[in-house]
């Protein structure tokens, strides 16, 4: 199995320009190994790991002199062979698995709260909070726990935070590039089981991948989740000849399509157009019935993924559909 190791690719951009750094059969199985969103804020996996902080610490600093700062590294592109412009790369997660490490905390200036004095400014104070991460039933971290203090843990749900494949024309920075090409838009539905679709806009899909979490709530309030590196395996296929209006999610038992944009309405709106276009393409349901179903089905859901205030970041969100209605078209 092809694996790019740790340290091998560091990339802060969805840029064609870039040589693949890996080039896979359709249906390959791969591994990657990502790094962490501040390249490695915790050094080492010990007992007693060195862990840098967020302000006044020549690691961060270092990576904020760059506008916009060096956060979020991928690994990529990735060239998916068969996968030509006009198509649609179907991204097939098979598992994530975090480090022994992952970090969250506060970043001062991020945030609703990132500039507020309210609480007595504690929400503005910088703080970095290590939470490690313990095997789980199969031996991996996979399944396993968050320890967020002695006193507080919870299951790990890893997911991906930044998929996404090389635009057409325009560079877009690992940070803070979103759009139906995928990006950073910390979708927590874009984990192990799932399949992500994604426009292709050059040959070979050009895929990048990167900003592993241990988990996350239902936004990025802080800007900062259960930040930490993985090890990811996954495989991609093609869906030909097609255009997506935005990302959207296959999960086992339902569908997602993503709307991203500001405010968070519009991404609401986005994404149910989205949804009304895929269930008129692919399972034949009339906008008009969908759109009907979604003010009175309570199956219908809208998941709010990403909602910080953090430079020009948009909000996401996903409409969400059971499978087992879309076979009761109007």
């Amino acid at each position: 199995m092809q694996k790019i190791q740790r340290g091998e690719v560091t990339k802060y951009a969805f840029d064609n320009r870039d040589e693949p750094v890996l080039r896979v059969q359709a249906g390959e199985v791969f591994q990657v190994e990502t790094e962490d969103a501040l390249s490695g804020l915790i050094e080492d996996a010990s007992d007693n790991p060195v862990v840098h902080q967020f302000v006044d610490d020549p690691h961060v600093a270092a990576l904020a002199l760059a506008y916009p700062p060096k956060y979020n590294p991928v690994v990529g592109p990735i060239y998916i062979e068969g996968c030509e412009a006009g198509d649609v790369l179907a991204v097939h997660i098979d598992f994530i698995d975090p480090w022994r490490y992952g970090f969250s905390g506060i970043l001062p200036g991020i945030g609703p709260y990132g500039n507020s004095t309210l609480f007595d400014g504690q929400c503005a104070q910088a703080r970095v909070q290590v939470i490690e991460h313990l095997p789980g039933p199969s031996g991996y971290t996979r399944d396993g726990k968050g320890v967020y203090s002695d006193r507080l843990t919870w299951d790990l749900q890893p997911f991906c935070g930044t998929l996404a494949t090389a635009p057409e024309r325009e560079v877009f920075t690992s940070l803070l590039g979103q759009g139906p090409f995928g990006g950073n838009i910390d979708c927590r539905d874009i984990c192990a089981g799932h399949t992500i679709y994604l426009n292709s806009y050059n040959p070979g899909g050009l895929l990048y991948i990167g900003d592993i979490h241990g988990g996350q709530g239902d936004t990025e309030f802080t800007g900062i989740a259960d930040e930490t590196r993985a090890t990811a395996q996954l495989s991609c296929t093609v869906v030909q000849n097609k255009r997506l209006p935005c990302v959207r999610i296959e999960k086992p038992d339902s569908i997602v399509a993503v709307g991203i944009n500001r405010p968070m309405e519009q991404a609401v709106y986005d994404a149910a157009q989205n949804m009304l276009e895929w269930l008129r393409e692919d399972y034949d349901i009339k906008p008009q019935d969908m759109y009907i179903r979604m003010s009175c089905d309570p199956a219908f859901r809208v998941r709010t993924y990403q909602m910080v205030r953090a430079l020009t970041i948009e909000h996401v969100v996903g409409a969400e559909y059971p499978k087992e209605r879309l076979t009761a078209a109007f």
